[in-house]
């Protein structure tokens, strides 16, 4: 029973009907389909009204105009309607809302005005849950790929449609105090084409399209751009409307064009709805910077009576601040020193280490040479050529291997560098470490040998 209530009740704040009887007898008649209910109620006090030459006789219907998006009057020169919006697509919308801005901002700006509770009214027909709610990825996704395709087909000279969910849109038309441009784009229509190569992508319209509106474009395959079309009951494509937002997840529908139009056409329709909108908002704009306004002045004053209270208590912190960082500076000071000290009595030391540790080296490679031998027919001369200049001679027998040469430059102490290789030059021959066990002689530097050094 508390569902019925709260459809009920939900249906009174949407058609504005005070008996609640008769919203009984109305939902139980549609299956308490609160969707379809609504939809057809709208449609039925929609043409009532759009029948009525006195613009106070919307409020015969249900449907009172509350005010526009910048909370003033709607303009009254135009042929406005107000529509109500699928229930899907405001459901759809209040998961983002809810957890991106707070839901009572939402509902204080305006857009939503039911509570929680109400998301729970989604169940279809035969009481199964409602697979016609559009989430917001799913929104999104939508109009993301209706602006590809749109740009794919018809070239980068196009309204800049928002890849946002309709009422993502809207609230940022809210937001920039401009009006929502709607175009509602049939693939099937043989129209449409044309009208999106010539009129809709044409420089001058697509100019002053983006200089005043917000523009948000939907395929009528897609969900959301299906449900916009059943809302703004577009009869004829291409179609395009200007709306704006109203109350109660309503808006206004200022004007629609439907069928081809030219572009002096379309932008004659849209010049007439910016200057007869124009007083709306414009007041919504000088009220939002009034406020913005005060509340800046109210943040200015609170800042300087703030100051004043700190600004003795900022004298004080800046004295123990002074004070704390000269001993800082000093014991950073005493530390520096400390550590420069030991860092280069540690470098003497590991230098010393390492010069001993080569010293060590070279007269253990000295000595695993052994005696020089006397020159025969089995010893070799070799000559070597360091880098420096310098040339160091010695005879080792036919059958050392290579690697006793190596050994025998590296105890000469002669070198800077720990990789290199030992090379000849007529023919160049590389003496590298896969020869190291190769024999002088089974090198090819018997009977002598001359040999540089080259780094690797």
């Amino acid at each position: 029973m508390g569902d019925v209530a709260d459809k009920v009740a939900y249906f009174q704040s949407i058609t504005g009907l005070d008996d609640s009887d008769l919203c009984t007898e109305i939902l139980s008649a549609h299956n308490w389909d609160l969707e379809l209910a609504i939809s057809n109620f709208t449609s039925n006090t929609t043409s009532s009204s759009s029948r009525s030459t006195n613009p106070e006789e919307v409020e015969t219907t249900g449907l009172v105009v509350v005010g526009g998006g910048g909370g003033g009057p709607l303009p009254r020169g135009l042929a406005w309607r107000i529509v109500t919006l699928p229930f899907s697509i405001i459901s759809g919308s209040l998961g983002l809302i809810s957890g991106v801005v707070g839901f009572g901002m939402w509902a204080a700006g305006g857009v939503l005005s039911y509570g929680l509770g109400m998301i729970g009214l989604n169940s279809g027909r035969n009481g199964e849950s409602s697979t016609r709610l559009v989430s917001v990825s799913a929104a999104v996704s939508e109009a993301m790929d209706f602006v590809a395709c749109f740009e794919r087909d018809f070239g980068s000279t196009r309204p800049n449609f928002v890849a946002e969910a309709f009422m993502d849109a809207l609230q940022r038309s809210r937001n920039e105090y401009k009006l929502l441009f709607v175009y509602l784009h049939s693939a099937d229509h043989p129209d449409t084409p044309v009208f999106c190569e010539r009129t809709l992508c044409n420089e001058d319209l697509v100019a002053f399209i983006n200089e005043n509106f917000v523009s948000w474009g939907g395929s009528i395959r897609a969900s959301e751009g299906f449900k916009m079309s059943n809302s703004l009951k577009a009869s004829r494509f291409p179609f395009c409307a200007v709306v704006m937002a109203a109350t109660n997840q309503r808006i206004a529908l200022l004007q629609q064009a439907e069928g081809p139009k030219s572009p002096e056409e379309l932008l004659t329709v849209l010049q007439r709805v910016i200057e007869e909108s124009a007083p709306v908002l414009v007041t919504a704009r000088v009220e939002a910077e009034e406020r913005r306004n005060n509340i800046r002045l109210r943040e200015e004053q609170d800042a300087a009576y703030r100051a004043a209270l700190e600004a003795d208590q900022a004298i004080e912190r800046q004295r123990i601040e002074e004070q704390e960082r000269l001993e800082r500076e000093a014991a950073e000071a005493e530390r520096k020193r400390k550590e420069e000290e030991e860092a280069k009595e540690r470098a003497a030391h590991e230098a010393a280490e390492r010069e001993a540790a080569l010293a060590k080296m070279r007269q253990e490679k000295l000595l695993s040479l052994g005696p020089e031998p006397e020159k025969g027919p089995d010893v070799t001369q070799v000559l070597v050529r360091f880098p420096t200049g310098e040339r160091k001679e010695r005879r080792f027998h036919c059958t050392t291997t290579l690697q006793s040469l190596y050994d025998y430059v590296d105890s000469q102490g002669c070198l800077e560098v720990d990789n290199y290789k030992l090379v000849s030059n007529f023919p160049r021959t590389v003496y590298g470490s896969e020869k190291l066990s190769l024999s002088l002689k089974d090198a090819g530097l018997h009977p002598q040998a001359s040999l540089f050094i080259e780094s690797s």
